[in-house]
C-alpha cells in the first residue's frame, strides 16, 4: 500500500494528469465500488490511471486492479474514521489546500491560466475541493493511527537484513555527511541606521509623489527576486515569506504603503496591489545593510580561532558548532549539514553537488575527519560569510550492510512491519465492514480478500 504522504502527493497529482495531453474519448462516471458509506467512481480510477500514462509508469493488464485495491484501502480508512469519530479541524484543511493551490499555480505559471483552464477561480476551486482534502486527511490519520507505537529493534533490523536474498541486496551509491561552522560578518548599529534612513528617505519621496514606488524599487531596492520587476511579486500565500512580511501585506489595503520594518534580510517598505484571500500581490523593496570589507575580515579571523581550536582537538566539531555556528539550520543537527531531498545528514555525490557546487568542490580533496581552512561562502538570503567544512564520513559505491548503511536499513525494516501490521488491519477491517464491487472487478486478482 502506498503510504499516506505519497497518497496525498498522487492524489493533487490526479488533479493535473490531463495537463498537456490530448481530448479523450469521454466515459460516463459510475459507481464501481462501495466501502460502508463511501463510493469509488469510475472516474476516481481512470483519473490514477491517466496519471500513470502521464508520468510514464509502466502499465499493464493488471493495472487498473492494483489502482481499484489502493481505492479500495482509501475507502476502507475513511469508512473506519467515521466509525471511530476521527475529525480534522479547518485549519488543517485550510493549510492542505493552500499547499495544493500553490503547487497547481506553480504548473500553470499564473493564476489567469488556472482559472482558464478549469473555468473558475482558484477560491472556487477550493470550495470543490475540500471535501476531498477532509476525507484525504482522515484517511492519513486512520492510518497513522494503526501504525503507530510500531517500532523495530536491532534485532529486527539483523534479521530483516539477513532474510534479504544476497543477489538482492541493494547497491547504494557513494555519500559523505558534512559539517558545517558559518560565521556571518556583524551587522554595525551604524550600518543598520544608515540603511533605515535610506528606506525612509525613499518611502517619503513615493508618498510625497515625486517619484513611483516601482520606480524607486528598480533603481535601490537591494531585492533579486523583485529589483527588477519594479519591486513587484504575484501570488504571494500567506507564510512563503517572513513573518513580518506577511503581518503587513495582509493587513494593507489596496494601493497603501507600509511603513517601515526590519526582517533578518534588512529594512523594507511594501505596497499593496491586490489581495485574493490568503494570496496577495504587492511591490515591494528592501534596503540591507552594507558589509564592508572589515565586517568579512573580522568575521574570518574568528573562524581563524576557530580552526586552530579544531586541529588541536581541544572540543569536537558538534560542540563548537553548536555554541558558535551562526546556521541555524546546521548548528541544531551537530553541525551537519541536512539533505533536503531526504531529511537525513547524508547526500549522495549527485545531492551534494545539486545542493551547493561549493562544497563538492571543497570537501572533494578531504580525508575523513579533515577540515577546510574558512573560506567564503553565500548564506541562503544571497550574503556573504565564512564557514569551515567538516567531512565526517565518506563511503565508496557498496553492496549495503549493517556497518555503513544501518539507519537506511532500519527504516526499511521499519516500513515492512508496519505494511504487515496495515495487511492485519484490512483482513479485520473488511470482514466486519459492508463491501461491493462491480461485477467487472470481481475476477481481479487483489492482495486481500475484499468480497466475503
Amino acid at each position: 500500500m502506498i503510504n499516506s504522504k505519497n497518497k496525498l502527493i498522487l492524489a493533487g497529482l490526479c488533479m493535473l494528469c490531463m495537463l498537456g495531453m490530448n481530448a479523450q474519448e469521454k466515459v460516463i462516471d459510475r459507481i464501481i465500488a462501495v466501502v460502508g458509506n463511501n463510493y469509488i467512481l469510475q472516474s476516481d480510477l481512470e483519473n490514477q490511471y491517466q496519471q500513470m500514462l502521464a508520468s510514464g509508469e509502466p502499465v499493464n493488464e493488471n493495472t487498473r486492479c492494483k489502482l481499484m485495491e489502493e481505492l479500495l484501502y482509501q475507502k476502507l480508512l475513511l469508512a473506519q474514521a467515521q466509525k471511530d469519530s476521527l475529525d480534522v479541524s479547518e485549519g488543517q484543511i485550510e493549510q492542505e489546500l493552500e499547499r495544493r493551490m500553490r503547487y497547481y499555480l506553480q504548473k500553470f505559471g499564473s493564476e489567469e491560466k488556472f482559472t482558464e483552464f478549469y473555468g473558475k477561480s482558484v477560491e472556487d476551486y477550493k470550495l470543490e475541493l475540500k471535501d476531498d482534502v477532509r476525507e484525504l486527511l482522515l484517511e492519513q490519520q486512520m492510518q497513522s493511527k494503526i501504525s503507530e507505537g510500531i517500532t523495530v529493534t536491532p534485532n529486527d533490523v539483523k534479521e530483516y537484513y539477513n532474510a534479504i536474498p544476497k543477489d538482492s541486496i541493494p547497491f547504494v551509491n557513494a555519500e559523505v555527511e558534512v559539517g558545517q561552522i558559518m560565521k556571518k560578518p556583524s551587522i554595525t548599529p551604524e550600518a543598520k541606521k544608515e540603511a533605515k534612513t535610506k528606506i525612509e528617505g525613499l518611502r517619503l519621496r513615493i508618498l510625497k509623489g515625486e517619484a513611483t514606488f516601482a520606480a524607486m524599487a528598480g533603481l535601490y531596492s537591494m531585492d533579486p527576486g523583485s529589483a527588477s520587476k519594479g519591486g513587484v511579486y504575484e501570488g504571494i500565500q500567506r507564510g512563503q515569506f517572513v513573518p513580518e512580511w506577511d503581518a503587513w501585506a495582509f493587513k494593507l489595503k489596496k494601493g497603501e504603503l507600509s511603513e517601515v520594518f526590519e526582517t533578518v534580510y534588512g529594512y523594507f517598505i511594501i505596497q499593496l496591489i491586490e489581495r485574493r484571500g490568503e494570496e496577495v500581490d504587492a511591490r515591494s523593496l528592501l534596503i540591507s545593510p552594507s558589509v564592508d570589507a572589515n565586517d568579512m575580515y573580522r568575521a574570518k579571523l574568528m573562524l581563524d580561532t576557530t580552526y586552530l581550536r579544531l586541529l588541536a582537538d581541544t572540543a569536537s566539531f558538534s560542540d563548537i558548532a553548536a555554541r558558535y555556528s551562526d546556521d541555524e539550520d546546521s548548528k541544531n543537527s551537530g553541525g551537519l549539514i541536512v539533505n533536503p531531498y531526504t531529511g537525513s545528514t547524508r547526500f549522495q555525490m549527485d545531492e551534494i553537488g545539486q545542493f551547493d557546487q561549493t562544497i563538492a568542490f571543497a570537501i572533494d580533496n578531504l580525508k575523513v575527519g579533515e577540515f577546510t581552512k574558512p573560506m567564503p561562502c553565500s548564506t541562503q538570503d544571497g550574503k556573504q560569510a565564512y564557514r569551515i567544512l567538516y567531512l565526517k564520513t565518506r563511503t565508496l559505491p557498496h553492496v549495503a550492510n549493517l556497518v555503513d548503511d544501518y539507519q537506511n536499513i532500519q527504516n526499511a525494516a521499519l516500513s515492512e512491519k508496519q505494511q504487515k501490521a496495515i495487511q492485519a488491519w484490512i483482513k479485520k477491517k473488511s470482514s466486519d465492514m459492508y463491501v461491493h464491487l462491480a461485477d467487472d472487478f470481481k475476477n481481479c486478482t487483489f492482495n486481500n480478500k475484499w468480497i466475503n
